[in-house]
């Protein structure tokens, strides 16, 4: 049983995850926190908060679990408005989408990294974001990757884990860079294309008629291009790394197309279109 549980960022995974600890019947107040207090106030008349504030130090005050559900560009921030509060038995959590990044702002605020610091990232989500978009079931089933640091105490990560588990997720553990590798060719390239193709598209002079004639595959590949800009912003520069090995990867296969395209080369085009499919069929579902 959690008995305060603080959610800083009360948006599209933090607004699920307090409606869906309160579904399993498993908290007994939620504290929402923010900078915005129109946002805040939202948040509670939907229920899915019991009391607001936009004052973190304060927010995070007599809290059994902290998590920070913000952008991964304002953690460190969040981490040193609320560094002097925590009590220390606060476990402190967060579900931003870079690991390395998290912990490199929890070692820059706190020094050592705290025993209570499990990081955390829901690989959920959906291209609405806002606490109006929240819903108690987006975690079902879906998998919950912790990146414990070599400080984090066992009973702590026991305890993310257990909260995690309430809300119906399958919670693994690796290491962050590990972590960071794998979103970055999963999650973060596949979002930066999709808004780059959209934003190339939006410069045509014909634009209109091509947004007017797109079809359900465009739909289904841009789908993600209307995800949080700020969020996707923040995760870019966050793990600038292992996306731009990622980039120089695909960009290396596109090239490899492009050639095969302008050589009139259709059996390397089949053979990649059908690798392809057999490998998403295989992993994905048809």
């Amino acid at each position: 049983m959690i008995k305060q549980l603080t959610i800083i960022g009360v948006g599209l995974i933090g607004g699920s995850l307090a409606r869906a600890l309160k579904r399993a019947d498993v908290v007994d107040e939620v504290v929402g926190a923010g900078r915005d207090m129109q946002h805040l106030q939202q948040a509670l008349m939907l229920g899915v908060v019991d009391r607001i504030e936009t004052d973190l130090a304060l927010a995070v005050q007599g809290a059994d679990i902290v998590v920070v559900a913000t952008p991964v560009g304002a953690v460190e921030t969040v981490f040193r408005s609320i560094a002097r509060s925590l009590s220390p038995d606060t476990i402190l959590t967060d579900v931003g989408s870079t690991k390395v990044s998290v912990i490199a702002a929890a070692q820059a605020v706190f020094g050592q990294l705290p025993k209570n610091f499990v990081p955390g990232h829901p690989i959920a989500g959906t291209e609405k974001s806002g606490v109006e978009a929240s819903f108690a079931e987006l975690f079902e089933g879906r998998r919950i990757i912790l990146t414990p640091t070599e400080n984090s105490a066992p009973q702590a990560i026991t305890r993310v884990r257990a909260m995690w588990e309430q809300t119906g997720a399958e919670v693994v553990e690796t290491g962050a860079e590990h972590h960071d590798d794998v979103l970055a060719a999963t999650s973060h390239l596949p979002h930066l294309l999709a808004f780059s193709l959209v934003d190339t598209l939006a410069k045509l002079d014909d634009k209109q008629e091509v947004f007017e004639y797109a079809a359900g595959g465009f739909r289904d590949f841009t789908r993600i291009a209307s995800s949080d800009p700020e969020v996707w912003h923040d995760i870019c520069l966050h793990n600038r790394s292992a996306l731009l090995k990622m980039l120089e990867c695909f960009e290396t296969d596109l090239d490899k197309l492009r050639q095969a395209i302008a050589d009139n080369d259709g059996d390397y085009l089949l053979q990649v279109f059908t690798h392809a499919k057999v490998t998403r069929d295989q992993f994905c579902g048809s």
